[in-house]
């Protein structure tokens, strides 16, 4: 009986209706309640008042740490609606929204409806992603851009083909956004589980246990480097010419990510129980 609700097509879209309505509603009434956000928020609105465009300010003057890709999405919005309102918080719901249709289509195909409804289900009815779909923010587009490289990843992996110039450059494009969304802290996400796959069929392909040596989540060297260079192009243009910049963004955003006394990082099993309440 179970299986059969999961597998109703009516279950999908119910569940579906309740998670938009959830994204929409989950941050009303809409306030910059918190400095991250208005930071987020000031630098596609100086991209549009001041003609800034590769590198903005924070609200306290300060050399803004995030690259602009999501400024640039905010600023274009602005242009279609006039209100920065929407301009600013759309980016993130059509992200999360973008997540959740790719999730269930990603889902059906491989195991069923039932486990569509399962996945979309454990995406969008949770604490967490209802929070972050109105946020102004750069968490939700960062989680599609990985979610996607990640698919793409997968997908090779259960097919067991090769990867071809397209594939490489569908990768190189959306490490190059991850890498214009939030820098190279996309690499933290991905290249684990990659390299401990890539070990596992080393090992596999040693013992002689598998017939098919052409399963490989590796998509090659060039679409990381070349994404990582124009991040570093924009890294080393901002040295150059923002004062500022090699202070607040390379030592204090980047650097001081390793250290303990600026953004005072906790150990996982501090946030393993915080991510599972969430759930």
């Amino acid at each position: 009986m179970t299986r059969a609700l999961l597998e109703d097509r009516r279950t999908l879209w119910v569940v579906a209706a309740v998670i938009v309505v959830l994204f929409a509603i989950a941050n009303l009434p809409w306030q910059l309640d918190d400095y991250d956000q208005a930071k987020q928020a000031f630098t596609s609105f100086e991209m549009v008042k001041e003609g800034h465009w590769l590198y903005q300010h924070t609200p306290h003057e300060r050399v803004a740490t995030k690259p602009p890709l999501v400024g640039w999405i905010s600023a274009s919005l602005f242009a279609l609606t006039r209100c920065w309102e929407i301009a600013w918080r759309l980016p993130s719901f059509l992200a999360a929204l973008a997540l959740a249709i790719v999730l269930v289509g990603a889902a059906k195909d491989a195991y069923g409806k039932a486990a569509a409804v399962i996945a979309v289900s454990a995406f969008g009815l949770n604490l967490l992603s209802p929070r972050l779909a109105t946020l102004v923010r750069t968490d939700m587009p960062l989680a599609l851009v990985i979610f996607l490289i990640g698919l793409l990843v997968w997908r090779k992996i259960r097919a067991g083909n090769e990867w071809k110039l397209r594939d490489q450059v569908y990768v190189f494009v959306l490490l190059t956004a991850a890498m214009l969304i939030k820098g190279p802290i996309v690499y933290a996400f991905l290249l684990p589980g990659i390299a401990l796959f890539q070990l596992r069929r080393a090992r596999v392909r040693r013992a002689g246990a598998s017939k098919n040596n052409s399963r490989s989540a590796w998509p090659g060297w060039w679409p990381w480097v070349a994404s990582l260079a124009i991040f570093l192009t924009w890294v080393a243009a901002g040295i150059r010419f923002q004062p500022g910049f090699y202070e607040e963004v390379v030592m204090r955003e980047f650097v001081g990510r390793f250290g303990e006394t600026i953004h005072r990082p906790q150990p996982l099993l501090f946030y393993l129980p915080h991510l599972l309440h969430k759930f």
